[in-house]
């Protein structure tokens, strides 16, 4: 199948349709990670008073989970759907699917309003975001990467990644602002509405963004061809494509490591380490900036050097930058700095999706990407937060461990890439 810009540098109309899908992926993603910096406040709104610290704390991370385990079923309904009908159409009803909970959310009462209640509103629309999301990132990755070349694939997701990112930092900036604008009774009281409230405005916005968006050529030439699946995606996928099913798994959990402990949860446990609540979120903005770099910087050179030489050395920098900064943490020689390096680590986040959406043929792509990332990510990235937050009750090392285990399976993976690309190169 032909290719549009087999060779060259990317052009206009590309470079447009790379900076929109990140502008619209940070809007969305904006919604669906900002629950995690008001983790604090939010259990203390929406569980009882009484209630120990660090219960309170599994349990608004059990719901910030539930998202997650939400994936997989909005991520696979979406990609049957964009494997048979068109990318852009998925691309643009994820939005509104996350839009409508997150403005939902900023308007729910609370534990002490209508009592059990509130928690288990929240759990719903947790929910109906985690299936917004599911067909989010897969579908952007899918839809970023069919209008580029396979020699820009790296680069493009690279650019999708910072602006997922981009949503993270987002959140941040915004959690930072209201802490120092509000005092903690303000924000108890009504402060926290607000950057929920500001979600629902950014989902409007992403859809306006994404409706100048085109068609992929790849899914137009499928369609004009009548080369569609012929059967149910996901069948030809589970069937046919195991192999890749497992490695994109696999590159998943490792993703899941990078961003949900490094980027997400670490605000929450530097606060309980004793880093005030204002420097953990400095730090971490510095560290969403780090890795938003670090994915152009990586993506451009998996593209030159190969993606699985790259996906080694970003895993061997997250094992160790995010081992020397956690140690430093715990010894109450916490740096923003150096937290910034341990973000860095998280571009490889480029290459992931880049990897793992290459094992599947055009026709199910978008199947074969959505139901392995998705599961996976329900899996891990709904089990690590509670099983962390669980476990540093008895081992406040937890965190640093696993991820020294993440990074030796990443670069465990680079190498098999690299052997594999070597004994069959793309064409």
């Amino acid at each position: 199948m032909a290719h549009p810009a087999q060779a060259g540098s990317l052009s206009r109309q590309q470079l447009k349709t790379l900076v929109l899908s990140a502008l619209g992926g940070a809007l969305e993603f904006y919604d669906f990670v900002v629950f995690v910096f008001f983790a604090s406040t939010m259990g203390a709104l929406f569980f009882p008073a009484d209630m120990p610290a660090w219960l309170r704390q599994v349990q608004t991370f059990g719901i910030f989970a539930a998202g997650y385990l939400a994936r997989p079923l909005g991520g696979v309904l979406m990609a049957h759907f964009g494997d048979l009908s068109g990318r852009k159409r998925m691309f643009l009803l994820s939005i509104l699917l996350m839009a409508l909970p997150t403005l939902l959310m900023g308007l729910l009462p609370t534990y002490a309003q209508v009592g059990i209640a509130a928690p288990l509103l929240l759990l719903v629309l947790r929910i109906l975001q985690g299936a917004a999301i599911g067909g989010e990132a897969p579908g952007a990755w899918v839809f970023v990467s069919e209008h580029v070349s396979p020699r820009h694939r790296n680069l493009a997701c690279g650019s999708l990644s910072l602006g997922l990112l981009a949503g993270i930092l987002l959140g941040a900036l915004v959690a930072r602002a209201l802490n120092a604008w509000l005092s903690d009774a303000e924000l108890l009281a009504w402060g926290w509405r607000l950057p929920f409230l500001l979600g629902g405005v950014f989902g409007l916005l992403a859809m306006v963004l994404r409706r100048q968006l085109r068609e992929t050529p790849v899914f137009a030439e499928m369609q004009a061809h009548r080369t569609l699946s012929a059967e149910l995606p996901l069948k030809a996928v589970v069937r046919d494509h195991p192999g890749a099913v497992a490695l994109a798994m696999l590159l998943t959990w490792l993703l899941t490591a990078a961003v949900v402990v490094t980027i997400l949860m670490m605000p929450t446990f530097l606060q309980g380490m004793g880093v005030s609540r204002d420097a953990a979120l400095a730090g971490n903005a510095l560290a969403v900036l780090a890795a938003m770099a670090a994915n152009l910087v990586a993506g451009a050179l998996a593209d030159r050097f190969g993606a699985g030489r790259v996906l080694a050395l970003w895993s061997l920098l997250l094992g160790v930058a995010f081992w020397w900064f956690y140690r430093e943490a715990q010894a109450g020689a916490y740096s923003p700095w150096h937290y910034a390096i341990a973000g860095s680590a998280v571009g490889l986040t480029a290459m992931i999706p880049a990897i793992a959406l290459g094992g599947f043929p055009a026709r199910v792509r978008f199947s074969g990407l959505s139901f392995s990332y998705n599961v996976a990510y329900a899996i891990a990235g709904g089990l690590t937060p509670v099983l962390l937050s669980a476990v540093m009750k008895g081992n406040p090392a937890a965190p640093m461990h696993y991820i020294a285990a993440m990074a030796a399976l990443g670069v465990a993976l680079g190498a098999f890439v690299e052997w594999r690309d070597r004994r069959t190169p793309a064409a």
